[in-house]
């Protein structure tokens, strides 16, 4: 390919330093966000396990609404790196407002459908201890979602500036708070009620609205972020800007939505194998969580910097951030792949101590090492089409790909086939497996379409 002659070993080396100079702030806060679930399901695990299993299955009550959200508002990011690398300050200073309405419209109006969750759990046939537990659980965190949703509109603004530092100091703020409010709220500690996973929820909530005002301090008071800013005064809706966000935003948000969907719905499927099965996958998928955030950072990184390379009619900038973002991905990918299948014991030992969960979490950590090796190419994918502002078809595969084989795939081999919960819980695992290996071979072909075009004409603007 031609783009191989653009890239000599100091050119691979300076847009590394460009892209990790984007991608470690992302890395830290994407890993305090995420470290907050770790840090949910270790001390719900400590404190029994009736809670941990309500605490799984409410994250994937309220997890698909988060992530609906937070890809939505992330057409902003896409929007405002074209706008940058093109010098168009204006039209950055006039998405901030408007990207600040679609939040709060998606704040206030999906909150609800957390905390009227009930008769989705009735369908499961849960204990009725574990239900009520989860539904506590995922109202609390409901109460979270309006500043979330402010949050990820400013994180996304700056993001797509390349300013990633706001996020990562909001993020671990929020972190570093939410341990103590769990350890209080759980535990019963310092005065506080105890609460078990309704006070888990509850710490989750606080933590969201404080990090929304460290976050919008942090962008009011940074002198670098300032030319970005609108003026402050009231600004109305400008619906063809909103239209332009939802435009690109709502098929990334819809993709998020309905990916986390079907792990939620998978999740779901497993709890109905009982309280060790569904203690034992949120323990692997936790820790898959945990080691997917580096190729997240990365992937989001790259695409920042392809964004500003497309908005500046730069074709060479942007194989540049395509060929590095990969490379490093893959080393990721592969190191984790490593850490996971050389120490799964260890690492599920810090969680719990029962034997049963301890052998089931550990087939399905070994199983999650494969899934996130070939994840890794899907999310390198996805972020370059998303920098293209290329968001449609990712959606169209993605529900392909995990609606319409994972999932029923999974229904077999975890529910129809097996003759027991331990085999049932992997045979979702190899359903996931199969389901991201069609996605990522859908999406590489896309971008090879994607690269032989011209760049967009609203970069040349």
């Amino acid at each position: 390919m031609a783009a191989a002659k653009l890239m000599t070993v100091t050119l691979f080396r300076r847009e590394m330093r460009q892209l990790l100079r984007f991608a470690f702030p992302l890395f830290i806060a994407q890993s305090a966000q995420m470290g907050t679930g770790v840090v949910d399901t270790i001390m719900a695990a400590r404190y029994g396990e009736q809670d941990l299993a309500a605490i799984s299955i409410g994250i994937n009550i309220w997890l698909p609404v988060y992530l609906l959200i937070l890809g939505t508002i992330f057409a902003t990011a896409t929007i405002v790196a074209q706008d940058f690398g093109g010098g168009r300050i204006e039209k950055i200073r006039q998405q901030l407002p408007q990207s600040l309405w679609v939040a709060v419209f998606l704040g206030l109006t999906l909150s609800p459908a957390i905390w009227y969750a009930g008769p989705i759990l009735d369908l499961l046939g849960l204990n009725p201890t574990t239900r009520q537990l989860a539904l506590d659980y995922a109202q609390m965190v409901a109460l979270g979602m309006p500043a979330t949703a402010i949050f990820q509109a400013l994180r996304y603004h700056t993001q797509g500036l390349g300013i990633t530092q706001p996020f990562a100091f909001a993020a671990v703020a929020g972190f570093l708070v939410n341990v103590p409010l769990n350890y209080a709220f759980i535990f019963g500690e310092w005065g506080a009620p105890e609460l078990g996973a309704k006070g888990c929820g509850i710490a989750t909530a606080i933590s969201m609205w404080l990090s929304v005002f460290l976050i919008g301090a942090y962008v009011l008071r940074s002198k670098k972020i300032q030319l970005y800013l609108p003026e402050w005064k009231p600004v109305a809706p400008d619906w063809i800007k909103i239209r332009e966000i939802l435009s690109v935003g709502a098929p990334i948000g819809l993709t998020f939505f309905l990916e986390m969907g079907v792990f939620s719905v998978i999740a779901l499927l497993v709890a109905s194998l009982g309280d060790t099965a569904i203690s034992s996958h949120q323990i692997a998928f936790n820790i898959w969580d945990l080691f997917y955030i580096p190729m997240l950072a990365i992937g989001t990184a790259m695409s920042t910097r392809i964004g500003h390379a497309i908005g500046a009619g730069w074709r060479e900038g942007i194989y540049r951030a395509m060929i590095v973002g990969g490379a490093i991905s893959a080393l990721v990918a592969l190191g984790t792949m490593l850490i996971l299948l050389s120490f799964p014991g260890a690492i599920i030992g810090i969680y719990t101590d029962a034997p049963d969960i301890q052998v089931l979490a550990t087939r399905l950590l070994t199983l999650s090492a494969f899934f996130i090796l070939i994840d890794g190419a899907q999310i390198v994918g996805s972020f370059i089409l998303r920098a293209y502002k290329e968001t449609q078809f990712p959606f169209i595969m993605m529900v392909v790909s995990y609606w319409l084989v994972a999932l029923p795939l999974g229904w077999w081999l975890g529910i129809e086939l097996p003759d027991n919960p331990n085999d049932g819980a992997a045979g979702f695992w190899y359903a996931t497996i199969t389901g991201i290996s069609v996605c990522t071979v859908l999406i590489g072909a896309r971008i090879w379409v994607i690269l032989r075009r011209e760049l967009p004409s609203a970069a040349a603007e």
